[in-house]
């Protein structure tokens, strides 16, 4: 067995109205005010409304900053930490997919007093340093697995997207509750569950730190998703269903923390950055083509997932990889998203752009399977234009 390191979130709290902990949590330190990052939809439909009744029964002095936007551009980012020194906030709450709390995390670390770091520090790998705010996530979605991460993407350029990647980012407390998550629509559930299995299928097949307790992570999410996407699809008000997509999102979110994702992720950013699609969209867009890409190299990996999915599954170790693509196409066929990028309104002559852009995704491409050039990437965006 390899040599590997993992990490991951210290305290996870996971289950149904389980954001009442959050009473406990606070009250065992002496805050004195909190911000609460999240999105204006959050705001316009009183999603938050649970977690500002218990500010308010604790009587802490709270602000909220809502203008996260999907794919945060740096000046949000810049103008939320602002704000944040403004109100002297010393306790941050992301609240939302995965944009808000990759924000929160970044408003951590540069809204702490003692941080003499400025954002240009901490793009890369292991840049950002201590101190930071205390730090609590609840996702809204069950896709990014950003509340266990220690990554925050952000958009740096009119389509470019750059990551900061560093333990300090993990937070103090993630909290899983999918009350939060039943008003989703289908369209946002279907990409945000099929992100979520993106994550497992490349932290298994990742080159350079796929590691066993990644692995056995990664296959248990994928087991949850594969088993709860079609349910919540079909009910979205099924609690016990989206409560599972909130587990499997987060244990895909500690398997990819630990083993990175690829391919289908550099290829996806681009789609992001220049269309402005949603994360979970774009990766849905360019799957099964990477799955095919890879499988030269990958069919063993791919095999075992099938097996794991579906224990009778029988045959060669090519026929069960066959047999696991069709069973993600399947998954794609009936998300009811967009899958073909004419369809999206996208220029075939941007082609060449995109698969130039995702070659500078070097950070995410070291970690696919097989390798891969402009001329294997421009081959995928022609095959799903």
């Amino acid at each position: 067995m390899r040599h590997f390191q993992f990490q991951t979130v210290a305290n996870i709290i996971s289950g149904l109205g389980s954001i009442q902990e959050l009473r406990n949590i606070l009250t065992k330190k002496n805050y004195k005010k909190l911000l609460l990052v999240t999105d204006a939809g959050m705001i316009q439909h009183d999603l938050h409304r649970p977690i500002l009744d218990i500010l308010e029964q604790l009587n802490l002095d709270y602000v909220i900053y809502s203008d996260v936007q999907a794919d945060p551009a740096e000046h949000i980012i810049l103008d939320a930490v602002s704000y944040a020194k403004r109100e002297q906030v010393d306790v941050i709450i992301g609240f939302g997919g995965g944009s808000s709390m990759d924000v929160a995390k970044v408003i951590a670390i540069l809204a702490d007093p003692q941080q003499q770091q400025n954002i240009q520090d901490l793009y890369g790998v292991n840049n950002a340093q201590a101190p930071r705010l205390p730090l609590i996530l609840v996702p809204t979605t069950a896709g990014t697995g950003s509340e266990v991460t220690p990554i925050s993407i952000v958009t740096t350029g009119e389509t470019t997207k750059t990551g900061i990647v560093a333990p300090i980012l993990y937070a103090d407390v993630a909290i899983l509750d999918a009350n939060f998550t039943v008003g989703l629509p289908a369209h946002i559930t279907a990409a945000t569950g099929i992100d979520a299995m993106v994550h497992a299928i490349e932290a298994y097949t990742s080159k350079i730190k796929k590691n066993f307790y990644a692995d056995m992570l990664a296959k248990q999410a994928l087991k949850l998703l594969n088993k709860n996407l079609p349910l919540v699809l079909k009910d979205g008000s099924n609690l016990e269903a989206r409560q599972n997509m909130l587990l499997g999102s987060m244990l895909a979110g500690q398997a990819f923390a630990n083993a990175p994702v690829g391919a289908v992720h550099a290829l996806a950013y681009p789609l992001g950055g220049h269309f402005h699609l949603s994360h979970g969209h774009t990766n849905a867009l360019v799957l099964l083509e990477v799955l095919k890409f890879n499988a030269p190299h990958a069919k063993q990996l791919y095999a075992e997932l099938m097996q794991y999915l579906d224990p009778y599954s029988k045959g060669s170790t090519e026929g069960l990889c066959d047999l696991f693509i069709d069973h993600m196409q399947r998954h794609l066929d009936s998300s009811g998203l967009t899958l073909k990028l004419n369809q999206l309104n996208i220029p075939e002559n941007m082609l060449d752009r995109l698969a130039e852009d995702a070659m500078l995704q070097t950070r995410l491409l070291q970690n696919n399977p097989r390798e891969m050039t402009k001329s294997h990437a421009l081959k995928i965006y022609q095959e799903i234009y």
